[in-house]
């Protein structure tokens, strides 16, 4: 038993050191306050607000649980370890093994540094020039997102999309939420480059189709981040109602241009033209922020237009004729199973650019 009360006092110092360097304490502070002002009725005059701070809310439980529970575990592991002649020793080991491959998970989370990366994000997939092939390959890597989405349990909203005429789409535009969205997924922001012969050609020739996915931080309210008035075009058009088929058309959907960058954002899946209008705003946030960071400014204000890495930033090419190859330009980690990664097996890929970071 000896050996097993050292193995459960060395996880114990895992345990607290991932505790202190995730700042748990300061979480676990902020649950409290925040549960206490949710619990206000007056808090309910204003819903938007409101809704913000039971978001927050859940993040955070969810960002504590784990460790809450681990501390819970080792604590009754003590206890085990304290009872004299008892035979535990089966069981105890089995209790430390799975707190092992919990603490090894947890500490996955250290490799989310970015400003952002806690955060929630936006993605927006478009295809490239080449027509109904390139429109294919967006709806293909659409479900992609969509899959690996289901598999690690974050949620996909839908804000906008645009069908193509043949087949799979122009646009789509998601709100993803969970535990580090944006930290997982901003490895996939870039151009994605399929080579396959093509299903839309006669003659099944070999064709080779881009699409763009953008990943982009979704910011906080509160967060000290304006942009000038001065500098946004705004413009409000018809769009199609949640009837379907052109009908219940109405004046809502907005389209909003930042004018220094021609950054242009357009949002028409919400009910009102204010929430198309909040949407896009946060949308063209995460834009000028990920502007921000690839032209390494030092404020929005510095930003240039035509300086974006954009369709300039072949991040990944996936290969089905005339052999099977997935791989990543910049990691150069690869797959010779490209039918399970557009399953939405992409985690290796991700585990691989985030070692390199």
């Amino acid at each position: 038993m000896h050996d097993l009360q050292k193995q459960a006092e060395t996880l114990s110092d895992q345990l607290n050191d991932l505790w202190r360097r995730l700042d748990i304490d300061s979480k676990l502070k902020k649950i409290t306050t925040l549960e206490a002002e949710v619990s206000e009725p007056e808090i309910w005059q204003n819903p938007e607000n409101a809704k913000n701070k039971n978001t927050q809310l859940a993040q955070l439980q969810d960002e504590t649980h784990d460790f809450l529970m681990l501390k819970t575990q080792l604590s009754d592991i003590n206890e085990l370890l304290s009872l004299e002649g008892a035979d535990l020793k089966a069981e105890i080991t089995d209790q430390l093994a799975a707190i092992q491959a919990n603490l090894t998970q947890l500490s996955q989370t250290l490799r989310f540094t970015g400003k952002y990366d806690h955060g929630d994000a936006i993605l927006r997939i478009t295809s490239g020039a080449g027509g109904t092939e390139a429109m294919d390959w967006a709806g293909m890597l659409e479900r992609m997102y969509l899959r690996f989405c289901e598999n690690h349990h974050f949620k996909a909203k839908l804000l906008d999309r645009t069908a193509g005429e043949e087949a799979g789409i122009k646009t789509a535009v998601y709100e993803i939420t969970g535990q580090n969205a944006y930290g997982t997924l901003k490895s996939e922001h870039g151009v994605h480059r399929l080579v396959r012969l093509s299903p839309f050609n006669a003659n099944n020739l070999r064709q080779t189709s881009f699409a763009l996915v953008e990943i982009l931080p979704i910011i906080d309210q509160d967060t000290d981040f304006t942009i000038d008035d001065k500098d946004l075009r705004i413009d409000v058009y018809r769009s199609g109602g949640h009837g379907g088929q052109g009908v219940n058309t109405t004046d809502s959907a907005v389209r909003i241009t930042h004018l220094p960058t021609n950054t242009v954002v357009a949002i028409q899946n919400e009910r009102s033209q204010i929430q198309n209008r909040a949407k896009a705003m946060e949308i063209l946030k995460g834009k000028l922020i990920q502007l921000q960071q690839e032209q390494n400014a030092e404020s929005i204000s510095e930003l240039r237009a035509g300086e974006s890495a954009g369709w300039g930033q072949q991040i990944r090419n996936y290969v089905l004729q005339p052999y099977k190859l997935v791989k990543d330009t910049r990691t150069k980690h690869e797959s010779k199973d490209p039918d399970s990664v557009l399953d939405g097996k992409i985690d290796e890929f991700i585990d691989a650019y985030l070692r390199l970071c």
